[in-house]
């Protein structure tokens, strides 16, 4: 296991060397290797002056700067959320384009209950441009569209501040941890049993370092983000842990059984919790996935029904360069209403790469991704209501109660 990233939130103008000593210490304090030291701001529309591509600039390489001074590696600008203006997002291509050390998103449905449409073509058409700010597509990487995400995820680019006070939390690379407990057991009790052991003990380790660190600088621990975040080997892979459980690829019937079991090994376990604390599926991000969607045993769809009983959404989804808007809109309307009728955070992170089509292979020079193909998407046009803007208030599942019914009946 390793520390994926400290993510520390706080506001735009918070004093600068308390937090750089702080990030410093928080590098080398923990037990495990931490990969970045990272900070999270409250949504960049409520404090920037106005979105105009000029001031938007100057802005994202003023705040790049601050954070390099800091110490920081990446730093998320937050969600333009649904009660911004949506001339915001328009600000989101010229950050992608000015600095490599910023992430920000976009929100599509709250956490409310409120769904957004409209919203959801406008996102579309952003990704599409983001898309073309670097010659690969790498931009997307940096750009997520939120459904029912609060503040408080350490995991980017989902990550933004709440406002207030300084706080920090944790984001871990754990697949290892559920492959090996999987891989150890005998049956399927004993294998989730292994997994809440070791996420237990491992968490432990971490909560032990993160309290002494919130003492000495004052700065509140808000937790961990247990998503068991996979790294593109076999040995860290969260397809193979699937795999493991007795599918013969992830993608074959069962496989919503095997996602959902393992979350819920996540939620038996007992440790300070935050953001999604999920199953993680970047598709680039994991061999074994990358491969089954290079293959074309998974699709899409496979995994949006997947995040029905677990998390995080759709990540890292390679599609390709000439996908339509309203392809793209299809997959945020599917992603916003299942976050918001089960009332569970998902994002969409979805990565259209110029000049590919859907089966042609896919290579970064990049170390947290996998090779992989492009993968299909079914392009209907939206027609009818789906076409129209629409601000919905979206009732969440509820649970049903059988009614009893008499012997004598």
């Amino acid at each position: 296991m390793d520390i994926r990233s400290v993510t520390l939130f706080c506001e735009a103008g918070a004093a600068d060397a308390p937090l750089a000593h702080f990030l410093q210490a928080a590098r080398h304090a923990f037990p495990y290797p931490v990969q970045s030291t990272r900070m999270a701001t409250p949504p960049f529309p409520d404090w920037w002056p106005q979105p105009d591509a000029t001031t938007v600039a100057h802005l994202a390489q003023q705040t790049a700067a601050r954070g390099q001074a800091l110490g920081v590696d990446y730093i998320s600008l937050g969600p333009v959320l649904l009660r911004h203006d949506p001339v915001w997002l328009n600000a989101l291509p010229v950050i992608f384009a000015t600095s490599d050390a910023l992430f920000a998103t976009a929100e599509i449905a709250d956490t409310s209950g409120n769904l957004d449409t409209g919203r959801c073509w406008h996102v579309a058409d952003i990704i599409r441009r983001v898309s073309t700010v670097s010659p690969n597509g790498f931009g997307n990487l940096y750009l997520a569209a939120l459904a029912n995400c609060p503040p408080g995820s350490p995991f980017f680019p989902v990550a933004y501040h709440q406002g207030g006070a300084p706080t920090f939390a944790i984001a871990v690379e754990s697949a290892d941890l559920a492959l090996d407990a999987i891989q150890a057991a005998k049956t399927l009790p004993e294998a989730r049993a292994n997994l809440v052991a070791a996420i237990e003990e491992e968490a432990g380790k971490v909560v032990n370092t993160a309290v002494s660190l919130a003492q000495e600088y004052n700065i509140p621990f808000h937790g961990i983000d247990f998503s068991l975040a996979p790294y593109p080997t076999d040995s860290k892979s969260l397809g193979g842990a699937m795999e493991a459980l007795g599918l013969p690829h992830v993608g074959a019937a069962g496989s919503l059984f095997a996602a959902g079991f393992i979350t819920e090994a996540i939620e038996r376990a007992n440790f300070p919790r935050c953001g999604f604390s999920g199953l993680m599926l970047p598709v680039l991000e994991d061999s074994v996935l990358a491969r089954r969607a290079a293959a074309g045993v998974l699709t899409v769809q496979d995994l949006l029904s997947y995040s029905a009983v677990c998390g995080v959404g759709l990540d890292t989804i390679p599609l390709p360069g000439d996908i339509s808007q309203d392809s793209l809109t299809a997959i945020l309307l599917d992603v916003a209403m299942l976050a918001t009728r089960l009332r569970k955070p998902l994002t969409a992170r979805l990565m259209p790469l110029p000049g590919l089509q859907a089966g042609d292979p896919v290579t970064f020079d990049f170390a947290y991704f996998a090779d992989s193909r492009v993968m299909a998407v079914r392009g209907e046009t939206l027609q009818k209501h789906l076409r129209q803007s629409a601000h919905l208030t979206i009732e969440h599942v509820r649970q049903s109660k059988s009614q009893a019914v008499s012997s004598d009946e």
